[in-house]
């Protein structure tokens, strides 16, 4: 089953639980995510299928945004309510004021340091193997971009927010120096993904609705058109010549294409052959060949 799923995922759940989830509702073993998401987080969570996993590819690079809240008094291990607390706690009496002039200074390129209880990998290794084994993960810093950190509220000790961060962004760093800033320790207290990349909360199906689906024998009737994929590269229908070059790797002239980088190529109207790369002129190169 080739196609793509966008999850609306539940709380509890690793990413790799609903991943394995819908393989058993589909039948299909080759899924994969774009993009993980905490346990204790829900939303969006795209899925690809089949050999369309090979597009993951097209997809890394996205921005994502969320709402959430902050807890501020104490920070925790994991730098979200799921760990232990790892400050002693203190009364929180700052103002709105003065916790939109600290989330103020959230925006743009900066450097930020991944929780220790992450997916980040060291040496190979996700730095929460390492920490379960009794050991302390080396962490870098990485360069990542926010675009919005608004606070929409702010009662007792907890602020609510939403936030546009690059990939690779993590918004539970986001909140545990914030608590650093206002000197009380902070830790994300929940987390919703709204969108990711071109995929929105509003197209985000149940993950039960798969599965009755699944049961109803309706799956392949409900997977997207392959050519409303990656919308931003462009389609084209090739004769048999050119599939059959492209099946063997070969370069393909598409005459139609002179400006763009990229090209979905189809046979028929819903068969995704694979994407091709602009050379030079109309030649192209295959880069992902389906059939």
């Amino acid at each position: 089953m080739n196609g793509l799923f966008v999850i609306d995922k539940p709380g509890g759940m690793t990413s790799h639980d609903v991943v394995a989830r819908v393989r058993r509702a589909t039948g299909e073993k080759s899924i994969g995510h774009l993009g993980t998401l905490d346990p204790m987080a829900t939303g969006v969570l795209p899925l690809l299928l089949g050999k369309y996993t090979r597009l993951a590819q097209f997809y890394g690079s996205h921005e994502k945004s969320y709402t959430g809240t902050i807890r501020f008094g104490f920070s925790t291990d994991t730098y979200d309510a799921e760990g232990q607390a790892a400050s002693e706690p203190v009364p929180v009496a700052f103002s709105m004021n003065e916790v939109l002039a600290a989330a103020a200074r959230f925006s743009g390129e900066m450097d930020q340091l991944p929780p220790p209880v992450s997916a980040k990998k060291i040496g190979g290794k996700p730095a929460y193997k390492i920490v379960r084994e009794g050991g302390t993960p080396q962490l870098k810093t990485a360069r990542v971009r926010i675009d919005e950190f608004a606070i929409t509220s702010f009662e007792g000790d907890t602020a609510a927010f939403r936030m546009k961060i690059s990939a690779g962004g993590y918004v539970r760093s986001v909140a545990h120096e914030l608590g650093q800033v206002l000197g009380t320790g902070a830790h994300l207290a929940s987390l919703r993904r709204v969108t990711s990349g071109p995929f929105c909360i509003e197209e985000a199906l149940p993950l039960g609705e798969i599965e009755n689906w699944a049961r109803a024998g309706e799956l392949t009737t409900r997977l997207p058109h392959p050519r409303t994929l990656l919308p931003e590269i462009p389609n084209v229908t090739a004769d048999a010549e050119t599939i059959g070059r492209m099946r063997n790797g070969m370069q393909i002239n598409l005459p139609e294409f002179t400006q763009v980088s990229l090209v979905k190529v189809f046979r028929g109207q819903s068969e995704l052959a694979g994407i091709a790369k602009r050379i030079a002129g109309t030649l192209f190169q295959p880069t992902v060949v389906l059939l």
